[in-house]
C-alpha cells in the first residue's frame, strides 16, 4: 500500500481472491473502490478491506451477491454487528455439520456389518436404511477371511431389533465416556482413559468377535488412518480420534500386547 490505497493487483493477492471478482463488485455495486487515480485506476482503502472481508465471509456462509448487498446495506450494521452475525451462523452451521456427521458415523457402523432389520427398523435406530453397500463390501473385502469376520456375521445375523437397540446404547455411551474423559484433561495412557479402552474391547468380544488386544490395536489404527473413521469421531469432539488411539494402544501394551 502506499499513501493513495491499495491498488487492485493487491487487494486481489492479500484477499486471495481474482481481479476478475473485484471487477465484478464494483460493476454491481457491491464494493466499489473509494478512490481512482489520475489515470482511472481503482484505489482501495482499509475501509473497503474491512468491507470486502465482510462480503467474503458471507460468501462462506453460502449467502447470494444481492442478499449480502442488502445486509451491508443496513443503516444500523456496523462491523460489530456483522461479525456477531456471522459467529452465530457459523456456530450454528457447525452444529448442524456435526449432527450430519454423527449420522454418517452411525452408518459407517452399520455397513460394516450385516444385520437382520427392515430397512424400517434400520432408519429408527440408526438413522439410516442404507445397510449393505460400499462400508460392508469394503469390510467383507478386508477381512471377510478371517475367523473374527465369520464370528461377527453368525453372531449379528441372529440378533433382534432390541438387540440392535442395546447395542447401539451401550456404543453410544462409550463414544460418550471417551469424550467426556478428554474434555475433563484425562490422558489417554492414563489409567482411566486405558480403563475405557478395555470396556470398548470387551464390548467388541461381547457383541461380535473375540478381539485380543492386538486386534484391538490394529482396529484403533483405522481411527486415525482412515479419514473417514477419523472425521466421524473428530465430529464428536475435535481430537477424539487421536484420543482413542492412543488410549487402545496404551492399554494393550499394558497388556503385554
Amino acid at each position: 500500500m502506499n499513501d493513495t490505497g491499495y491498488s487492485i493487483g493487491d487487494v486481489a493477492a492479500l484477499a486471495h481472491v481474482s481481479v476478475r471478482t473485484l471487477h465484478h463488485y464494483d460493476e454491481i455495486g457491491l464494493l466499489s473502490p473509494s478512490d481512482r487515480t489520475a489515470a482511472g485506476h481503482r484505489r482501495y482503502s482499509t475501509t473497503d478491506l474491512d468491507r470486502l472481508h465482510q462480503i467474503l465471509v458471507y460468501r462462506r456462509l453460502d449467502f447470494g451477491l444481492d442478499a449480502i448487498a442488502a445486509m451491508l446495506a443496513d443503516p444500523g450494521s456496523g462491523t460489530e454487528t456483522h461479525l456477531r452475525n456471522q459467529h452465530a451462523m457459523l456456530r450454528n452451521r457447525m452444529v448442524r455439520d456435526r449432527r450430519l456427521l454423527a449420522a454418517l458415523e452411525n452408518e459407517m457402523e452399520v455397513r460394516a456389518m450385516g444385520m437382520s432389520l427392515t430397512p424400517e427398523e434400520q432408519f429408527e435406530l440408526f438413522g439410516t436404511d442404507k445397510v449393505g453397500g460400499e462400508w460392508h463390501e469394503e469390510a467383507e473385502q478386508r477381512w471377510g477371511d478371517t475367523a473374527a469376520w465369520r464370528e461377527s456375521q453368525r453372531r449379528t445375523a441372529a440378533y433382534s431389533k432390541q438387540d440392535w437397540a442395546q447395542l447401539k446404547t451401550e456404543s453410544d455411551a462409550g463414544l460418550r465416556a471417551y469424550a467426556d474423559a478428554m474434555a475433563s484433561g484425562v490422558a489417554a495412557n492414563s489409567a482411566q482413559a486405558m480403563e475405557l479402552a478395555e470396556q470398548n474391547r470387551q464390548f467388541i468380544c461381547r457383541w461380535f468377535y473375540e478381539c485380543s488386544h492386538d486386534m484391538h490395536r490394529n482396529l484403533a489404527g483405522t481411527y486415525v488412518n482412515d479419514e473417514r473413521f477419523r472425521a466421524t469421531y473428530d465430529a464428536v469432539a475435535p481430537g477424539l480420534a487421536e484420543f482413542v488411539h492412543d488410549a487402545i494402544v496404551a492399554n494393550a501394551a499394558a497388556h503385554g500386547a
